[in-house]
């Protein structure tokens, strides 16, 4: 007996005894009530998986660079947090999260941000994309972690939060972020979680060697899933008959939990997701629909040790056990290899012989892709890393013609017409592609690899499928401005129905008040506000009639006169001031000003000319006035004898300017300066003792002509 059941007492070792005989019981009903069930078609390749797992999973020297991609997942680019030549610790957050369906990016290591931009990714299309690039330090410094302790007392939405925060997507897939995955859309009753480690690509065995000596983590991770999904009634983890070993550890790490390992034959493609519901469970997932729709949620091996390492110790997925096989390798074996690390340099540390290579695969033989830049990173999907010689994997024959034998129909692991798929995806018919379900293919090649003609059938679907979302994104896009469109065009409508709502209103409003007048127009307010009219009106006429005399059009006329003639000689005094470069502009303004003058002295005549025709009151006529019209003239034309006499003078002084050495017009402006600057002077004085409000004016008019002054002073120095 353990020291711990010495410490038990009799009740408590009974209790334990007989909630290890229920849990006992449940599973053995549970395993009496499972089915294998089979799915339709499928293939048996060649399995070549005894060649990378004949030692334990390794690890290889960190890279110079590590190249980590902003979007390793199905969903929106992560934003970069870093900029160049910032320094980053291992597992420091360095882009974030675009929206729900996307995942942040840590840092694999520490080091320096050396380059924000578009660099090679693994993709089937050798596409760039967003990276940013780390020069490690070499000492692959953590940053701070903040596991979560006592998960099971946490609030769900706290461990899906950190499960986002930490980055996890699915790792034996397409990617797709794990906490989405977590939380069923529409309020989804989930009954089963299924956890796949059936690895069922050949040469791939990263998931097996996973489970052989990581299964405790892998349980760890379990009981967080199913604790997120409200304790489901169903927890199985499906194994191929071809894993004894990773059978044997699960079993073992499984044991006391009501978690259930099902071994099933193994068979090509029973990985898929699909298949493997229907496998387990024998439901069927209805065309472009999710496991969700039937109560099931379905997650990886590898995925479910990085949720545990992220609850509890607080890591984020940095890093992941990847494949690296090929016969054109010195060693061939699975490594714990940090995301970013190029895959050059992961081939060149299991011994890559160049001269044997035939090409490099991402994933497995059936439905990897080929790359052509060795430059491009492991990433959180890259589960295998091929390098086959040409023996291997021989490259694919020539095309030839469909001889409709009907052999991949027969394989079609989702019960498709792949031929009918073939036609319709040359002809670009998307309608009929659509009616063949054709997003119900998972791309697994089974097609391709039985057609006797070669035909690369695979390619054909991936094509159509892009085609086909793009035309629907584009569809979307003119939906959305069809309904911007239309509704502005409501809203504009809308406003113009209210415009003229209230203009009728105001209409009505004015016919109302205008029939009211008309009915009260004896009341005494109505007579008291038509006298007040009457009074108002009067006074308008009698201005106007005032304003129309000839004695205020004399008025006016001899106003203006007397303005533009002051005018004349503010422009004669500046143009005598003035220096060359201001002179053609004052010029100017002078030949206006004596057009101004012209005009007020012809204004003038007329105006006198009215006002003596115009009959004096009591019927007799007046004669003008000496001070009305001599007067007036004999002002006028000393004013224009003075203009012309300022005119000569200014004329005068020109020429004399002109006829100036350099030397003689600087001095004189000098003097033309300090006459102004004294003039200046006398004027801010006399706004002081009168306490002036335009004093500060007044000084800063100074301050600039003793400046102007200065610098002419400083120019005459330099001449000397």
């Amino acid at each position: 007996m353990s020291q711990t059941e010495e410490r038990m007492s009799a009740s408590e070792r009974r209790a334990a005894r007989e909630a290890h005989l229920i849990a006992s019981e449940k599973a053995r009903d549970l395993s009496r009530e499972l089915k294998i069930n089979d799915f339709h078609g499928g293939i048996h390749p060649p399995e070549n998986k005894h060649q990378s797992t004949g030692e334990p999973i390794g690890s290889i020297p960190l890279a110079a660079d590590l190249i980590v991609p902003l979007n390793q997942h199905i969903g929106a680019t992560a934003i970069p947090l870093v900029k160049l030549g910032d320094l980053v610790l291992k597992g420091q957050k360095i882009a974030e999260a675009d929206g729900p369906v996307s995942c942040p990016v840590h840092a694999p290591s520490s080091g320096k941000v050396v380059a924000i931009e578009p660099m090679a990714v693994p993709h089937p299309s050798g596409m760039l994309a967003d990276c940013i690039q780390i020069r490690t330090d070499g000492r692959d410094e953590w940053c701070a972690l903040t596991p979560l302790e006592n998960y099971a007392e946490r609030d769900n939405d706290e461990l899906l939060e950190k499960i986002r925060d930490c980055g996890i997507a699915g790792m034996g897939g397409a990617g797709f972020p794990t906490a989405v995955k977590l939380s069923p859309r529409g309020g989804a009753v989930i009954d089963t979680l299924i956890i796949n480690g059936t690895e069922c690509e050949p040469y791939i065995t990263a998931d097996d060697m996973l489970m052989r000596e990581r299964a405790e983590e892998i349980i760890g991770g379990v009981e967080i899933l199913a604790h997120l999904l409200d304790q489901p009634e169903r927890v199985l983890i499906g194994i191929e008959d071809n894993k004894p070993e990773a059978i044997k550890a699960m079993k073992q790490a499984a044991e006391g939990t009501r978690f259930h390992v099902v071994v099933f034959p193994t068979k090509y493609p029973s990985g898929g997701e699909k298949q493997l519901i229907e496998i387990l469970t024998g439901r069927e997932v209805p065309n472009e629909g999710l496991p969700a729709n039937i109560g099931i949620v379905c997650q990886n091996v590898g995925t479910a040790r990085a949720v545990y390492r992220a609850i509890h110790l607080g890591e984020p997925l940095i890093s992941r056990v990847t494949t690296v096989v090929g016969e054109s390798l010195s060693r061939q074996r699975n490594i714990e290899v940090p995301l970013g690390t190029p895959i050059r340099h992961v081939l060149e540390c299991h011994g890559l012989d160049r001269k044997k290579l035939q090409r490099i695969v991402i994933g497995g033989p059936m439905m990897g892709y080929t790359i052509e830049d060795e430059s491009a990173p492991v990433v959180k999907t890259t589960n295998c890393i091929l390098a086959p010689t040409n023996n291997e994997l021989p490259p694919p024959p020539p095309a030839q013609a469909c001889i409709r034998c009907g052999l991949c129909a027969e394989v079609c692991p989702a019960s498709l017409l792949p031929q009918q798929l073939y036609w319709y995806a040359r002809a670009e018919d998307r309608e009929k592609l659509q009616a063949y379900n054709l997003f119900d293919c998972i791309e697994c090649g089974a097609c391709s690899y039985v057609c006797p003609s070669s035909i690369p059938l695979v390619q054909y679907y991936r094509a159509a499928k892009g085609d086909i979302r793009e035309a629907r994104a584009e569809k979307e896009k003119a939906d959305r401005a069809r309904e911007r469109f239309e509704y502005r065009k409501l809203r504009m409508e809308k406003a113009e129905q209210e415009k003229e709502a209230k203009r009728l209103e105001r209409k009505r409003a004015a016919d109302e008040a205008r029939k009211l007048r008309e009915q009260n127009t004896d009341t005494p307010d109505a007579q008291a506000a038509r006298q007040e009219a009457d009074v108002v009106a009067a006074a308008l006429a009698r201005v106007k009639a005032k304003q129309a005399a000839p004695e205020q059009v004399l008025a006016r006329a001899q106003r203006t006169l007397t303005s533009a003639e002051h005018r004349v000689e503010r422009m004669q005094q500046k143009l005598a001031e003035a220096d060359d470069a201001q002179r053609p502009q004052l010029e100017a303004q002078l030949k206006t000003a004596e057009l101004k003058l012209k005009e007020a002295r012809d204004k003038l005549a007329e105006a006198e000319k009215q006002a003596s025709a115009e009959p004096a009151p009591g019927g007799a006529q007046e004669p003008p006035t000496p001070s009305t019209t001599e007067d007036k003239l004999t002002v006028a034309g000393a004013s224009s004898s003075a203009a012309s006499v300022a005119i000569e003078k200014a004329k005068a002084a020109a020429a004399a300017r002109a006829s100036m050495s350099p030397e003689q017009k600087l001095a004189s402006e000098i003097e033309a300066l300090k006459a102004r600057v004294d003039k200046a002077a006398a004027r801010l004085e006399k706004a002081r003792s009168e306490d002036d409000p335009n004093t500060a004016a007044f000084e800063n008019a100074l301050s600039k002509l003793q400046e102007k002054l200065a610098d002419k002073q400083h120019q005459a120095g330099e001449q000397d």
